[in-house]
């Protein structure tokens, strides 16, 4: 067993190498002689704190090549997080439909002043298959595509990062789809596309946030048991 403190003291002064730019993406770590002298933590530690780093995505190890720094991209960053919060339980996972609202508004309305005409017809063509399908994991994989293509017209690749990685979870938690509820969620599509067709972010930011908060008081209505989404 390593030392809690010790990886932690380890784990910090990576960290903070390349936090300051010691380190730069791409850059070699030194081994792990050289950091166990400098951060005065032993050679398990060290390994300790790289392995952590490396499930995060901040450096990767290359077999015979040695330790690298990765390129600390904030979109990638952001993917991790997927690895934690698709543990959460449902009652997390309703305490982040509030950011799902903030973050879902403001790429719509991203996407309401960016959109063309050749990404309007595609999300056109999405809702009308969600619309006819009654297929309830095509329902799913549709609904999906349809509000990450919203967040990815936007071109902001971290918002889309961020919203993909909220989204996934709460799809583990599917709420069935009666016909008046089905009505209602296609209807909440239709005025979010009709105010990204419009060029409108403001209309579009408020259609995007009312879809979001009517999906969390169905999940609140329903709790359903978790599903493992592919």
């Amino acid at each position: 067993m390593h030392d809690v403190s010790a990886v932690d003291t380890a784990l910090h002064g990576l960290r903070t190498l390349i936090a300051d730019g010691s380190l730069q993406p791409g850059d070699r770590l030194p081994s792990e002689g050289v950091l166990s002298e400098r951060l005065g933590v032993s050679r398990g530690s060290i390994r300790e704190a790289i392995r952590t780093l490396s499930a995060l995505g901040v450096v990767e190890t290359r077999r015979g090549a040695g330790t690298f720094v990765g390129e600390l991209r904030a979109a990638d960053m952001i993917r991790t997080l997927a690895l934690t919060v698709g543990l959460l339980p449902l009652e997390s996972i309703l305490e982040l439909f509030e950011l799902r609202r903030v973050l879902e508004a403001h790429a719509a309305s991203l996407a309401a002043a960016r959109c063309d005409d050749a990404s309007v017809a595609g999300l056109n063509e999405i809702l009308d298959r969600l619309e006819t399908t009654d297929d309830v994991d095509e329902q799913s994989a549709l609904d999906h595509e349809f509000h990450m293509t919203i967040a990815q017209l936007g071109g902001n690749e971290s918002l889309g990062a961020m919203v993909a990685v909220l989204r996934s979870r709460s799809r583990a938690y599917p709420v069935p789809l009666g016909p008046e509820t089905k009505r209602i969620s296609d209807a909440g599509h239709r005025s979010i596309l009709q105010a990204v067709t419009s060029h409108d972010p403001v209309a579009a930011s408020v259609a995007a946030a009312a879809h979001v908060a009517q999906s969390e008081v169905w999940l609140r209505e329903h709790r359903p048991a978790p599903e493992i989404i592919d």
